[in-house]
């Protein structure tokens, strides 16, 4: 299973479009979005290229390969415009002995960890957003990965993350630089 994994968008045409022309360039099964898709929420400037209605007819065009979770700036208006579903708090994907656990970060993340199995045959990936910086840190039996943000990152470059097969690893989005990598 490929995915490429991106959080934070903000409403920002001109950075969902980077998002997807890699996803293309990739040739991934599916589009992870881990919330925070077309509003750029009241603590954050606008984005460059922010165009909330552009981005959600960008998206809908990859309806049927994208699994998303909510985000704290996302709400149910959001949903009358996309053509997948976004108000799930987690979504939890499989590939092979590899569980992955998708949310935003504003309820469960990093410094509130879900509960999960602790069965060693099974290897969790937490994936979660929302701080806008990106994060990539085992801790015990999960792998902690935060892709960081497409348009508004707080740590100095855009940024997503690639899920191939068990191996993850950070891309600088606009650069296509890998800046770090780690086995699920």
């Amino acid at each position: 299973m490929k995915l490429l994994i991106a959080s934070d968008l903000h409403g920002s045409r001109l950075y969902g479009q980077q998002v997807l022309n890699l996803a293309d360039e990739l040739g991934v099964d599916q589009l992870v979005l881990l919330g925070d898709l077309l509003y750029h929420g009241p603590r954050n400037p606008l984005p460059e290229g922010h165009d909330p209605k552009g981005l959600a007819e960008l998206l809908n065009g990859w309806a049927a390969k994208i699994v998303c979770v909510r985000g704290n700036c996302d709400a149910e208006v959001d949903q009358m415009v996309l053509d997948f579903p976004c108000l799930a708090d987690y979504a939890l994907l499989y590939d092979g002995d590899v569980r992955l656990y998708l949310t935003h970060g504003h309820l469960a993340g990093p410094g509130n960890l879900p509960k999960l199995t602790q069965d060693a045959s099974v290897r969790w990936v937490l994936a979660s957003g929302h701080t806008h910086v990106k994060m990539l840190e085992r801790r015990g039996n999960m792998l902690l990965l935060n892709p960081g943000s497409t348009s508004l990152p707080k740590d100095g470059s855009r940024s997503v993350a690639l899920y191939d097969q068990g191996e993850i690893k950070l891309l600088d989005l606009e650069t296509r630089q890998v800046l770090a990598a780690e086995q699920a």
